[in-house]
């Protein structure tokens, strides 16, 4: 049914009434929810190389030109985000540099590391080593990929972004829905708490968004993996044209996520691209990741609100505001997740969804463990107690 799904045996199809349902959704239609969660990272950019030469992003910099983070940089801004209060280390890359990149590579040799993948997975362990929890999202990987780095990572996550073949992903290095959702699937069947997502602007049509999301949700409802999904809009930069949508569109979006997915998968906006306070009553629950301490180094033009612009937003819509870590609590072991908080059915062959690693950094005693359990208690935001 997707582009590209034949070449990864993709057996994800949508029912043509869910479709014709969901494109009858509006705002009016969906609940206000009853809270807003953020989390507190520090952005991390392992490095700005990537295959894709998607015609919106301005993220990746051509070969020659593409940084590479050293292992002292990433302990340094580590280190930075947990004495600031942050939970969350932000991982991002594009997806695996080919041999363009030769300078990327011949440097991670001389490193020690076979790969990026290799290096993000060094990277993740300073992240816990400094008290954070590494989030990762680089790009599309497979299922191997996912277990090994499975062990070092809270969550992870890849933006589905369009189940539509579109323009915007043109070109000899194009990327196809088939591979996203192939990622998607990957990640459930490792157990990973995931976070994908849509973006709204990039040449779909509306019958494409509940397609995507509706794809989405066929693949949670395999898995049980899908924590959240972001609703992104396009915003206007150096490499692309493509006008940000308008409120009306944004607004009727984020109610079809919301009617679309499972009442435990949150929908996200972020912040600094949306007018979130104006789309907290279609049923948005999650500001998602905001750093009081580094930009947003995929839409660098775009600051990060601080915490009282993000409250501003939860008392517009009328809803408290906490903030919660990088894993939803209902991933969570039993002795940290919040009371009332049932936890997730049992993922795809492990004994658990959060790694020993993981679990052993939030229940360290030193006070970044303090801080971590104290954030998913539910005492955020900022506030950390004593045990």
């Amino acid at each position: 049914m997707f582009a590209g799904a034949d070449a990864y045996d993709l057996d994800v199809a949508v029912a043509e009434r869910d479709v014709e349902r969901l494109l009858s959704v509006g705002p009016d239609d969906v609940d206000t929810a009853d809270r807003l969660t953020f989390a507190r990272n520090v952005f991390i950019p392992l490095t700005t190389a990537c295959r894709y030469t998607c015609t919106y992003c301005t993220y990746y910099d051509v070969p020659g030109e593409a940084s590479l983070l050293s292992p002292e940089e990433v302990r340094e801004r580590c280190r930075v985000g947990a004495d600031a209060g942050c939970t969350e280390a932000l991982f991002t890359f594009g997806d695996e540099p080919d041999a363009r990149y030769t300078a990327v590579h011949e440097t991670l040799a001389e490193w020690g590391f076979e790969s990026i993948h290799d290096y993000l997975y060094r990277a993740c362990e300073i992240a816990l080593e400094e008290g954070l929890l590494p989030h990762s999202n680089p790009g599309d990987l497979t299922e191997a990929q996912f277990a090994a780095l499975r062990e070092v990572n809270a969550s992870m996550g890849v933006m589905l972004e369009t189940t539509a073949d579109v323009d915007a992903h043109s070109g000899g290095r194009r990327k196809t829905p088939g591979q996203r959702l192939n990622t998607i699937r990957a990640a459930g069947r490792q157990g990973v708490p995931f976070t994908t997502g849509i973006l709204v602007g990039i040449g779909e049509e509306w019958r494409d968004r509940a397609e995507s999301l509706l794809a989405i949700r066929a693949l949670h409802e395999r898995h049980g993996h899908v924590q959240e999904v972001i609703v992104q809009n396009v915003v206007p930069n150096e490499r692309s044209d493509f006008p940000k949508p308008d409120l009306a569109t944004m607004r009727r979006v984020v109610a079809m996520a919301r009617a679309a997915l499972p009442e435990e998968v949150s929908v996200q906006v972020p912040p600094n691209l949306s007018p979130a306070a104006e789309l907290v009553d279609c049923g948005v629950d999650d500001l998602g990741g905001v750093s009081p301490v580094t930009d947003d180094y995929i839409n660098p033009a775009y600051e990060w609100p601080d915490l009282r612009e993000l409250e501003a937003v939860a008392d517009a819509g009328g809803v408290p505001l906490r903030e919660r870590l990088p894993t939803y609590a209902r991933y969570l072991p039993d002795e940290c997740r919040p009371a009332g908080v049932a936890p997730a059915r049992d993922p795809d062959g492990r004994e658990a969804w959060i790694p020993a690693a993981v679990r052993e950094r939030i229940a360290d005693g030193d006070v970044h463990g303090r801080r971590l359990r104290a954030v998913a208690r539910g005492d955020g935001p900022l506030a950390v107690r004593s045990d």
